[in-house]
C-alpha cells in the first residue's frame, strides 16, 4: 500500500501568543505535531513531509527522522502550502493524506478508515467531515441531491443557506497523488481572505469530471484544532483523562484523576497506586507494586517494583526495586539506586550511584559520590565535591557508617567497614574498617551563665 501524508504546520498560531511555533505546544507532554506525526504512521504511512513556515528550524528539530520538512516562507493559504510539498511528492505512485499539525486528537484508525473508504469509492479525492451543532467558524460542505460532493464554502465565503448546512470540512483530506499538484496549480485566490484555499482544489475537481467522496467522522473531537491557550488547557484535560484511563483500565490506581497528571509516554505497572497532585512525565517507566505521591513528580524516571515515592521530585534518575523515597527528596539527573535504598526527608542526591540496601535518612547532600552496598549516612552529611572550579568524587565501601554531620571533602575515599566520627570535617582517606575523627578539642568554661549576667 502506497500512502504518503503531509501535515500542514506553517501557521502562525498568532492568538497563541507565544514565540514557540503553535504546532510545538504540548499536550500532555507532547508537541500537538507530534501526535499528528504519529497518528498517521500508525495509518500506515511511510513517508511523511511536514510544511512548515513560523519556527521551521524547531519544527525540523522535532520531527528529527521522522519526517521531511518543506518551507512555507509566506504563508498565503492551505492550498499553497501543500504546494510546497511538490517537489518530494508529485511522482508518488499512490495516496496523500492531507491534514493539519495542531489536531492532536485525531486517531490512527480513523485516519486508516478513511484512506480504505477512498480506495473502495475509487473516487480522486474525499473528504473527511463532522456533524457539527455549531458549526459556525468551520468550511460548509455542500452536496447534491444524490449525496456527492459538490464543494466545500468557507464561513466567511458561504451565503445564508451554506451557512446553515451543519456538515463541515474537518480539514483531513484522502488524494490521489496523480494529478493533485497540477489542480493546486488552477487555485486563484478568489475569496474573502485573499489566500489559496486547499478547499477550492473539491470545486476544481468536481468541474473537470472526477469524483469527490465524503467520510462523516463519528467523534468530531478528534479533529479539535487549537488556536489559543484556552483549547489548549481544554484538549490537555481531554488528553490527560485519556490516558488515566487506560492506565486505570491495565490495572494502575489513580486515587483522584482530576488532579494527577501523566504524560502519554509514561508507563506504569499494574497494581501501582498513583497519590494526587503528582506529576509523572517525560519517558518515566513505574514497576508494579509501587506508590507514588501524593505531590511528587518524577520527569524520565525509571523506578523498579515495590518502590515508595512521596513528596519528592525525581529528575533522569534510575530507582531499585523496594526502595523508600521521601517525604521531600529531591534526586536530581543521573542518580541511580540500587535495590532497597533509604533516602529521607530533606536528602538532595546529584549524579552518585548508591548500592543495595543503603540509607541517606535524612538532612543530607550527596553529590558525585559512589557509595556502596549496606551504608548509612548520618544526618546532616554533606559531599563537598565542588572547589570553585571543578567537580570531585566521593567513594563510600560496602558497609561503611558515616557519623552525623560529617563533611566529606572530595576527592576523598573512605574504604569498607570504615566509620567517621561524627562533626567530622574528612579530607584524607580512611582505610577499610578504620575510624576517621577530625574534631577540636572541646573547651568547658565552668560559671559561664553566671559571668555573662555578671552574678558570679
Amino acid at each position: 500500500m502506497n500512502l504518503a501524508a503531509v501535515i500542514l504546520a506553517a501557521g502562525k498560531g498568532t492568538r497563541m501568543n507565544s514565540k514557540l511555533p503553535k504546532v510545538l505546544h504540548t499536550v500532555c507532554g507532547s508537541s500537538m505535531l507530534s501526535y499528528v506525526i504519529d497518528a498517521v504512521a500508525g495509518a500506515g504511512v511511510k513517508k511523511t513531509v511536514v510544511v512548515a513556515g513560523c519556527g521551521a528550524d524547531q519544527v525540523a528539530r522535532e520531527v528529527e527522522d521522522k519526517a521531511e520538512v518543506v518551507l512555507q516562507a509566506e504563508q498565503l493559504g492551505t492550498a499553497h502550502a501543500l504546494a510546497q510539498a511538490g517537489p518530494l511528492l508529485r511522482d508518488f505512485p499512490g495516496c496523500l493524506l492531507v491534514l493539519c499539525g495542531d489536531t492532536p486528537l485525531i486517531e490512527a484508525g480513523t485516519l486508516a478508515k478513511l484512506v480504505e473508504k477512498h480506495r473502495s469509492m475509487g473516487v480522486a479525492a474525499t473528504v473527511l467531515t463532522a456533524e457539527m451543532e455549531e458549526p459556525a467558524g468551520y468550511g460548509r460542505v455542500i452536496r447534491d441531491r444524490q449525496g456527492r460532493v459538490l464543494k466545500i464554502v468557507e464561513q466567511k465565503d458561504a451565503s445564508t443557506d451554506e451557512k446553515a448546512v451543519r456538515e463541515v470540512n474537518t480539514g483531513v483530506y484522502c488524494f490521489e497523488a496523480a494529478g493533485l499538484f497540477d489542480a493546486l496549480a488552477q487555485v486563484t485566490p478568489a475569496n474573502a481572505q485573499g489566500e489559496y484555499y486547499l478547499t477550492d482544489i473539491i470545486d476544481i475537481y468536481v468541474n473537470s469530471g472526477r469524483t469527490v467522496g465524503a467520510v462523516v467522522l463519528k467523534n468530531p473531537i478528534e479533529v479539535t484544532g487549537i488556536n489559543d491557550r484556552v483549547q489548549l488547557a481544554e484538549v490537555e484535560q481531554y488528553m490527560r483523562r485519556r490516558v488515566l484511563d487506560g492506565l486505570m483500565r491495565a490495572g494502575v490506581t489513580v486515587i483522584d484523576p482530576l488532579s494527577t497528571f501523566v504524560s502519554r509516554k509514561v508507563r506504569v505497572g499494574r497494581d501501582t497506586v498513583i497519590y494526587p497532585f503528582t506529576f509523572i512525565e517525560g519517558d518515566t517507566v513505574i514497576g508494579e507494586d509501587c506508590v507514588i505521591g501524593p505531590g511528587s513528580r518524577l520527569v524520565n524516571a525509571t523506578v523498579g517494583t515495590g518502590v515508595s515515592i512521596q513528596n519528592s521530585i525525581v529528575l533522569n534518575s534510575c530507582i531499585g526495586d523496594n526502595c523508600n523515597i521521601g517525604p521531600f527528596a529531591y534526586l536530581r539527573p543521573d542518580t541511580t539506586l540500587g535495590r532497597g535504598v533509604k533516602v529521607g526527608d530533606f536528602v538532595e542526591i546529584k549524579k552518585s550511584f548508591i548500592g543495595d540496601d543503603s540509607k541517606v535518612p535524612h538532612l543530607s547532600y550527596v553529590g558525585d559520590a559512589t557509595i556502596g552496598k549496606k551504608v548509612n549516612i548520618g544526618a546532616g552529611t554533606i559531599t563537598c565535591n565542588y572547589d570553585g572550579r571543578q567537580k570531585w568524587t566521593t567513594r563510600i565501601g560496602d558497609g561503611a557508617f558515616i557519623g552525623s554531620n560529617t563533611n566529606l571533602v572530595a576527592p576523598v575515599e573512605v574504604g569498607e567497614q570504615a566509620i567517621t566520627g561524627a562533626g567530622s570535617t574528612i579530607t584524607k582517606d580512611i582505610p577499610a574498617g578504620a575510624l576517621g575523627v577530625e574534631r577540636a578539642k572541646q573547651m568547658v568554661v565552668k560559671n559561664w551563665a553566671g559571668r555573662k549576667t555578671g552574678k558570679d
